[in-house]
């Protein structure tokens, strides 16, 4: 039986910048001044905190105590989310455990990052000495590798691709929020033209660091009331897996956690793939939507192409795509960018979508990406589903 005692009842997110010169607690403050506003409730009824782990703050081991400081928030349940864009949804989910359990009863669940305007990050540990081979530099490598397998296995059509970069830049017109950048229409000629970053990997199959932040309130339907948040959206499932398939020293890398979560998630929440009304996935690249599609059975592995190529995806089509632009064509502000996938999902099941707004919006489907290592598929997938 799906849990909906437990609400999303707020959600706010600051525009999505290059180089702003801002910090991550100056972001985070702004998207917690927008929440405040958009819902109307006083700050002191926030005694829960969720903070997702920032690229441009890494080398700080209590950046979440310091956020609590720069928000003025004095939490008796505090989070520190470090499964990179996996860390929204997660958040949101390890709120609900807490509000369950008395630690809180109303949360906010914050990512906010800034490394495109400082980077401090450094993954360390034993990669570079042991695994990564010499000239593999950071996810676009990576992601080419892994498509170079997907290529060798089952095929791909770069038009495929093309088209959910196409889509997406499509949806990003409409988004206020997004990246101004990128604020102007991709064809598919502009597409297939675009540079080769790693092979097979293209400029516009991939996203650019920003900066920005969002936020989000969990609390209960009783609470919710209490408050007068009217506008609400239940997490009615969940799922989470960190290092998939990890004890096999060859690994099949063109399977990812999501082929173990996703049908899942999904059964989890009564539905069958046909039954999800928009599809909200971590869009680092583009092949990791497409092998999404896979993953969680909106097609077979390996039919990611024709699925793609025939199925409209578009807002107002059969299966609405990160209706926001997602990532790729509104910008990544860096590890908050699960965040962003969540809050057009929010937004549009608040009804707030303007000239993007899905019809029927009564469910959406969320996913999380988190790092990917060379020779392996990503290291955490998460999924979430929402209904209204």
């Amino acid at each position: 039986m799906k849990q909906r005692e437990i609400a999303i009842a707020g959600y706010s997110e600051t525009p999505i910048d290059f180089k702003t010169g801002r910090s991550a607690y100056d972001l985070a403050g702004e998207a917690l001044d927008l929440l405040l506003e958009s819902t109307g409730i006083d700050k002191s009824e926030i005694d829960g905190l969720s903070v997702t782990t920032a690229l441009s703050e890494a080398q700080n081991p209590f950046f979440a105590v310091y956020m609590t400081e720069a928000l003025g928030i004095t939490p008796t349940w505090l989070n520190y989310g470090g499964i990179g864009g996996c860390s929204a949804t997660g958040g949101i989910a390890r709120a609900m455990s807490a509000i369950r359990d008395g630690m809180c009863k109303l949360a906010v669940v914050m990512s906010a990052d800034a490394p495109s305007s400082d980077w401090r990050s450094n993954y360390g540990a034993y990669r570079g000495e042991f695994q990564d081979p010499p000239g593999v530099q950071g996810p676009p490598a990576s992601f080419g590798l892994l498509m170079s397998r997907y290529i060798h296995q089952y095929g791909l059509d770069s038009e495929a691709l093309g088209k959910i970069a196409v889509t997406q830049r499509q949806h990003a017109l409409h988004n206020q929020n997004g990246y101004k950048k990128f604020q102007k229409e991709l064809t598919m000629d502009d597409y297939m033209n675009s540079r080769v970053i790693s092979d097979p990997l293209r400029v516009f199959d991939s996203v650019m660091f920003c900066d920005g932040a969002n936020a989000f309130i969990v609390t209960t339907e009783e609470n919710a009331k209490r408050l007068g948040l009217k506008k609400k959206v239940y997490p009615v499932a969940y799922g989470e897996v960190t290092n998939f398939n990890g004890s096999d020293p060859l690994a099949d890398i063109t399977l990812s956690g999501f082929t173990k979560i996703g049908p899942e998630v999904l059964r989890k929440a009564g539905l069958a793939p046909k039954d999800v009304r928009m599809f909200q996935p971590y869009d680092d690249f583009t092949i990791a939507v497409m092998m999404q599609f896979e993953a969680f059975g909106f097609c077979g592995m390996g039919e990611g192409s024709d699925f793609t190529k025939r199925t409209d995806l578009s807002f107002s089509g059969d299966l609405p795509l990160n209706t926001g632009g997602g990532q790729i064509s509104a910008g990544q502000p860096g590890l908050a960018s699960g965040g962003l996938n969540l809050a057009e999902a929010v937004r549009q099941m608040f009804g707030e979508g303007g000239g993007r707004q899905v019809n029927d919006p009564r469910n959406a489907l969320v996913t999380g990406i988190g790092v990917i290592p060379y020779g392996r598929n990503w290291g955490t997938s998460s999924a979430m589903v929402l209904e209204a």
